[in-house]
């Protein structure tokens, strides 16, 4: 199960890392707080038969935070409109069934390294950059998990000193507040003030956008692909800011190798990769690794999910 601000997913998979069945949904944001979990109930019940459900021998779930990974409750997540959001005891009392919840970019380390680029390593992390910014990691043949499952919030590494940004959480100057898909919006608009007319005249962007209140992060890399040069000028911009993140978690974890997932990556690398890879050397110390697309896609957070019921935390 993968539980995400804007969709919740359910798979059915086997021992070799093979989605067999799969259904999404939009997450619940009205209710009670166990509006999330009965309707993953929901979910599992239509998406598998009697038969089939007798023979799952566990429940992973990966989902946003942040957790209370004993309790497996999500608490004060800033992307849903609920304090706390139960999912380990409603899930057990519902199936009957072992369930293990981890953030979901823990998860999704966790799947990179049983089934994708990280197999055979002994360091690896992996980083989200979609609606918010995470990460996973494992260090030295160690999945991290931190006393309460929260240890790789690295979207909350503060990247501007000046803190000209609020994130979602509240505080100032966060990796997540500049280049998340949720908020890459108000970063572009920060930069246009600071621009001259002349400087943003003619710009495909704002004419696809017909004013700058109605810029998406979409919209900023469609007209990146179709050659703006302000759009480029900015997704650069993006692309050394997230260069920092990067050389920070390389500074903390030392990774042979890092994968980048999450829609903003997943939908452009070829924007989203490069200026990171050419700036990181600028702000890292440690030997810098290679940095690579996750090759299991919008599975990755699924299947790290499936990893942590068939291979365990180790």
């Amino acid at each position: 199960m993968d539980i995400g601000a804007t969709n919740l997913r359910v798979a059915l998979g086997d021992e070799e890392g093979r989605v067999l069945k799969r259904a999404v949904r939009r997450t619940p944001r009205e209710g009670d707080e166990l509006a999330v979990s009965r309707e993953i109930c929901r979910m599992v019940r239509e998406l598998l038969t009697e038969a089939e459900l007798s023979e799952v021998v566990g429940i992973g779930v990966g989902t946003i935070g942040p957790l209370d990974i004993r309790r497996g409750v999500i608490v004060n997540t800033p992307n849903l409109p609920f304090e706390r959001i139960p999912v380990k005891e409603p899930l057990e009392e519902e199936f009957g069934l072992p369930v293990t919840v981890l953030n979901d970019c823990v998860a999704a380390v966790l799947g990179e390294w049983r089934f994708g680029l990280g197999r055979g390593l002994r360091n690896l992390v992996y980083i989200t950059l979609s609606t918010g910014i995470g990460g996973g990691a494992v260090v030295d043949g160690h999945l991290l998990l931190g006393k309460d499952g929260n240890a790789h919030e690295i979207g909350h590494i503060v990247i501007d000193q000046e803190g000209r940004l609020v994130c979602g959480c509240g505080k100032r100057g966060h990796w997540e507040a500049y280049c998340s898909g949720s908020n890459i919006p108000n970063f572009v608009r920060l930069l246009l003030e600071e621009k001259s007319p002349g400087e943003v005249e003619g710009s495909l962007l704002l004419r696809m956008a017909s004013s700058p209140s109605n810029i998406t992060a979409k919209l900023l890399f469609d007209a990146a692909k179709r050659g703006d040069r302000l759009a480029l000028e900015i997704v650069e911009e993006i692309g050394r800011l997230n260069a920092i993140g990067f050389a920070n978690v390389i500074n903390v974890y030392d990774p042979e190798l890092i994968t980048v997932g999450g829609s903003v990556a997943l939908n452009n690398p070829e924007l989203v990769l490069p200026p990171i890879r050419r700036y990181v050397g600028d702000y890292a110390i440690n030997r810098v690794p290679r940095i690579e697309l996750t090759p299991l896609g919008g599975d990755v957070v699924l299947l790290g999910a499936l990893a942590s019921v068939l291979h365990g935390l180790e």
